[in-house]
Formats: structure tokens, sequence, C-alpha cells
């Protein structure tokens, strides 16, 4: 649940620039957290070096990978489906291979390959380095599989293909794990536990990104505020690094300040943070650069100390609305998004209100907002019984979604007769006349396109808003520029 899910991007296929000299077709589709999509380009950078080109055409593809998502039971039984589709295409092009990447792969390991027999190969999210390899075994006649975690993992030496890319915002990669053991949580299980990637080849990778034009990047991590290099390796072995290695280390606010400081021209964002992890010293980086983004998506799950503890969240209600008071002071122009969990096991009525009134408390931007669905081999799933029933899960997720979408209405209303800065991302889904970007709150603004163009800086006024939409004219660019 740490994971924020996008709805819109759910079974993207992915394309990238075709090399006359590959002769093979890919079809790639992604479901789940920014983390996978990330992933997927990884993916399509190692294939794209091994003779393959991306394909929208199912049909026609060679090999078909599905990066799949475990955070949810809908997760898994979309991407189920999806496998049915491609086993009723593989029945007429018989030299097609169908493989399954990320967290579920991880999750069911040889399920699929032995006894459901639905794909060839299966790859976990820290071996997709040794696809070349298990696509060899796939074409001798072999089933293949590797889902080893590893300790060291991170992909940094691996230049991403920009997927789907509207060359103006991207994600970096920046940390792999977690070493949070939400008791609800599959990620520890499938993506293993925490470790950093080398702040220059992060550098390195956000330079490439502006030489190509791009002007906003999201460092992105199951936790970024537990980002800590080292040198290598895992962070909870960071107890037994050698006194050099501690001088030296680099935490989340001192590579927060060496992006913002290196790239002032270029937009910052990052997700997803944990509230026992965020630092104030973070957020006085956030203050001090104009260039970071002042959201901070801040995932607390319930607002009951009783839940916070059963979930092993590692942080009660007082301190996070501490965190949040200190927010208010530090950014005052913030906004604060959540991920919320209803009916989670023994879940009371007056454990609903106390969720009820954190978000009173706290008046969320915006938020992701799920049901209690057990997952297999989570703590949650292996002791506690699932004992809310459906129809109270359903009750309470509306009220949550209710109270989330008035408190929307508020944030959005404070905007109006504001001038804000708006990156131009794309032309407007409702009019063709008008372009669409975020504000650095990450609200959606449309405003008429005027003599504009995607990728400007622009400040605009707003006039008017929906609860999750800002409408405006612009009155010129930005500084940014």
């Amino acid at each position: 649940m740490e994971k924020s899910i996008e709805e819109s991007k759910q079974g993207e296929s992915l394309v990238l620039e075709h090399k006359p000299e590959n002769t093979k077709k890919l079809f790639i589709e992604s479901y789940g957290c920014a983390m996978n999509f990330s992933d997927s380009e990884i993916v399509a950078s190692i294939l794209s070096s091994n003779g393959y080109n991306t394909t929208q055409i199912l049909e026609e593809a060679d090999l078909v990978l599905v990066n799949t998502c475990s955070i949810r039971d809908k997760a898994e039984q979309t991407i189920r489906k999806r496998l049915e589709k491609y086993n009723a295409v593989k029945r007429i092009n018989s030299k097609m291979k169908v493989g399954v990447l990320g967290c579920m792969a991880e999750r069911l390991k040889s399920q699929f390959l032995e006894e459901e027999k639905i794909v060839d190969l299966v790859v976990g999210p820290d071996a997709y380095k040794d696809l070349p390899n298990l696509l060899s075994e796939v074409e001798e006649g072999r089933d293949a599989i590797n889902v080893i975690l590893s300790k060291d993992e991170t992909y940094g030496d691996i230049s991403p293909v920009r997927l789907m890319s509207n060359g103006i915002t991207a994600l970096v990669s920046i940390t792999r794990g977690c070493d949070n053991m939400c008791t609800f949580c599959v990620v520890p299980f499938t993506r293993g536990r925490e470790r950093s990637r080398e702040p220059q080849s992060i550098m390195s990778e956000i330079q490439d990104l502006w030489d190509k034009g791009f002007k906003e990047i999201t460092l992105l991590g199951q936790n970024v505020d537990s980002y800590l290099w080292y040198g290598g390796g895992l962070k909870k072995d960071f107890e037994n690094a050698t006194e050099m290695q501690k001088a030296t280390a680099v935490d989340f606010d001192q590579l927060l300040e060496m992006v913002a400081v290196g790239f002032p021209k270029m937009r910052v964002r990052f997700s997803t943070s944990n509230p026992q992890d965020m630092h104030e010293s973070v957020l006085h980086v956030i203050a001090k650069h104009n260039n970071i983004c002042k959201h901070i998506h801040l995932p607390v799950q319930s607002g009951s100390n009783r839940i916070l503890t059963a979930m092993n969240r590692l942080h009660s209600r007082e301190e996070y609305m501490t965190l949040i008071d200190k927010i208010r002071t530090i950014i005052p122009d913030a906004a604060i998004s959540q991920d919320m969990i209803a009916g989670f096991p023994t879940e009371t009525e007056e454990d609903h209100q106390d969720t009820l009134s954190l978000m009173e408390y706290v008046k969320y931007n915006f938020g992701y907002m799920y049901s209690y669905s057990e997952r297999p081999g989570t703590l949650a799933g292996r002791k506690m019984e699932d004992d809310v029933t459906e129809e109270t899960k359903a009750r309470r997720l509306q009220e949550i979604v209710d109270l989330q979408q008035k408190h929307a209405w508020f944030r959005s209303e404070e905007f109006i007769g504001k001038t804000v800065e708006v990156l131009v991302e794309k032309v407007s889904k409702k009019s063709t006349e008008e372009f669409s970007g975020r504000n650095s709150q990450s609200i959606t603004v449309v405003f008429p396109k005027e003599n504009y163009k995607i990728g400007d800086f622009v400040n605009v006024k707003i006039n008017s808003c929906t609860s999750g939409t800002l409408k405006g004219e612009a009155v010129g660019l930005s500084e940014m520029n």
C-alpha cells in the first residue's frame, strides 16, 4: 500500500525508438506503482541491446512481458486475465513467448511455470540483467526462472530507455526494496531489503535527462527518506560500515540538496515518504530550493494507534500529527497526500472514526484509498483473521473517499486568485485549445494554450477549480525557463 498506483496508467504497453538492426519484437505491459513502470524502462533498455524492438501489436510479438503488482488482490486478478489473453494469442502465434516480471513473479515463483504452465519465463525485480540468459533457455525449449533477491542490485549502471515518454518528466530510481515490515505489505518479500544507489550514477542519469530536454524528475523509491549510500550494500548493514564510510555517507537530505543545486532549472519531486523516516532536515532542504516541488506524499494508512500498531507502522497518530505540524510550519504552501486502508483486521467503528478525525486534522490535498485486501505471505495474512465484513469495508472506504473529496475541494479553492507555476506536460484531455500541467503541489492545472508550448514553465492565475483540477489563465513565463 506504500506504493501509490496511478489507475490511468495501468496496463500501458510501452514503446521505444526503433533500431533497424533489431529483428525481434517485444510487447511489454506494466501494472502497479511508479517503480514498476521505471523497472520496465530498465527491461526495455536491456532487451533493446539484445535484438528487440517494441511493438504495441500483441499479435505480432515474439516476446510478451507483463510487469506485475502484488499490492492488492485486484491487481493480481487483472494480470491473470491478461495472461489468459496472451495465451489465447499464443495458440495462434506459436513462436510467441510469455514472461511475468516483477512482484507477482517474485511472490508466485514456480507456480506460474510448474503448476499452471501459463508462462515460459518468470523474472523477479532484481534479476532483469539475467534476461538474455533466461531467454536463451526459453529458446532452447526450457522454462526459465530467476527470482533471486539481491543485496546490492540497484541497476545504477543501466541507462533506462524512456518509454511512452512525453520528453518532459521522468522517473529516477534511487532506492530498491524496503525494511519497513508493515504487516499488510508484500514489498519486503517481493523486492527485498533496502539498498541505495550510488549518488554519482543518479546525478549522471539526471544530467543525461537534462541534456535531452527533460524538465522534471521524480526521485523514486519504496521509501526515499531512508536513502543512505555508504559505498554499497544493505541499509541494515550500515552499523558495520567503517568509520570512513560512515563519515562520507550520503543521506536523503544531502542527495536532494545535490540534485537541487546541480540542476537549478529542473523541477524535482520525490516519492514515497514514510512518516517515521522523514527528518526535519529534508523539510528545510525543500523549503530552501524553489525547484523542489512542495508536495509530500505521506502515507498514514490509519488514524488509530491500535491499528497502526497492528500494522507495524512504527509511528503513532500523535507523531504523525507532529510531523504534519512541522511541514505546515516549515513549508506553509506544501500539499500533503495520503494512502489509507479501510477495514484492516480487527478495525472497530472507533478506529474508523479515528481515521476520519485524522483526515479532518490534516485536510489532505488528495489521496489513494483502498479497502483491506489480504495478501498471502504477509504477517497480517498469516496471523490475523480478515474479520471486517466486505459490506463494512465498503461503507468505511466510501466515508473516507467522501471526506477526502470534501477536503480536496477545500484545498483546491485555496488556490483561487493565486498565481502558480505550471510545467506544461500535454494538451488537455477535455479541450485541444488548452494545455495541462501540474503546479509545484502536484495539482493539475489547465489553461488556454495561447503561444506557449509543451515544456514551458508558465505562471498561471487560478480563476476556478474542481476538486482535482485548477483552471486559470497564463500571465507569462516563469523564471524557471
